[in-house]
């Protein structure tokens, strides 16, 4: 009989909180009188959207940069992403001493664009519906001898990304379930990993938006399905398939999935802003849109909630939500 290694466990992502102690933020966990009356549960939202870069992926890039060898800082790294990890990636490398190279669709968020530049980094463009992103910065890495480190496909990243739900968990004790956004699967990889390890009975519940159901699909069938590279307003889950890594996680600790519209991704994010005080991007609204549409099913007493990001700027936001509920 054989057994394979878990990419990640729960001593990785301790392992990593100890790394990022200091470094990251421990993002704080709110609660509002008023969604729990609309969803009929107790509800903790751990908000990334006040880490630093303004999402969850600062711990992961971190994390694994930290990790390179010094010969290997003293060349750099290469990475691809849509928006958050690219601005992670370039300061995580800031900040340890080192250079970034990120490869970002044409169409990304302009303000996600802007503040990758301003951390220092090359920002490296393509188009994202019909260029292979991966291709392109292996090809530069190869050219000058940079480290990859990709958004969600590597153990490191995993685990870093794993300690928002560790750190939820040890502000919160025992939850009944935890919703995450799912697009490449790294957030819910390390958050399943730590709260599968701390309470088995835990159901975790992943969110994707309708036009990108890659994971859905992927689990329904018992292996990775690629879909056409969705269009929706969730940029961060714009994706055509679940990473390898993740998905071999995600297929044996992830309950559900479930999917919301692009109207109750715009409506979670107005209900942040108007009734919690709080900016969500629309890929950190869809678990917030999840519960508030019933989507998820009955709910236990206690859910938590990762609120994954806030990175918009202030003219998208009003075309997303500037009108009424």
């Amino acid at each position: 009989m054989t057994t394979t290694t878990p990419p990640v466990t729960l001593d990785d992502v301790r392992d990593a909180a100890e790394r990022l102690r200091g470094i990251a933020h421990r993002t704080p966990v709110l609660r509002s009188r008023t969604l729990d009356e609309l969803v009929g549960a107790e509800v903790h939202l751990k908000c990334e959207n006040f880490q630093r870069v303004g999402a969850f992926k600062f711990r992961g890039a971190y994390n694994a940069i930290s990790r390179l060898t010094s010969e290997q800082l003293s060349r750099g790294v290469a990475a691809y992403s849509s928006g958050n990890h690219a601005q992670a990636v370039a300061l995580a490398a800031r900040e340890l001493g080192t250079t970034a190279v990120i490869v970002m669709p044409e169409d990304a968020p302009p303000a996600k664009r802007a503040a990758t530049a301003g951390y220092g980094a090359e920002i490296v463009g393509y188009d994202r519906y019909t260029g292979d992103r991966v291709a392109i910065a292996e090809a530069l890495a190869a050219e000058r001898g940079l480290s990859v480190i990709p958004p969600y496909e590597h153990p490191h990243v995993m685990a870093g990304q794993g300690t928002a739900a560790l750190e939820l968990l040890e502000e919160t004790g025992e939850l009944g379930a935890i919703l995450t956004p799912m697009g490449g699967g790294g957030l819910m990889a390390g958050s399943a990993t730590v709260a599968k390890g701390l309470y088995p009975g835990i159901s975790m519940i992943g969110v994707e938006p309708e036009a990108g159901d890659d994971t859905k699909r992927s689990l329904e069938a018992g292996r990775r399905i690629s879909i056409p590279v969705p269009h929706t307003i969730a940029d961060g889950q714009a994706l055509h398939t679940p990473g390898e890594l993740t998905f071999s996680v995600n297929r044996r600790l992830v309950d559900d999935i479930a999917l919301v519209g692009e109207d109750e991704i715009r409506d979670a994010m107005r209900f942040a802003f108007e009734r919690l005080k709080i900016v969500v991007e629309p890929s950190g609204a869809t678990p917030l849109a999840a519960l508030l549409t019933g989507r998820t099913g009955p709910l236990p007493r206690r859910v938590g909630v990762i609120v994954s990001g806030g990175n918009i700027d202030a003219g998208r936001f009003a075309e997303l939500c500037g009108s009424g509920l």
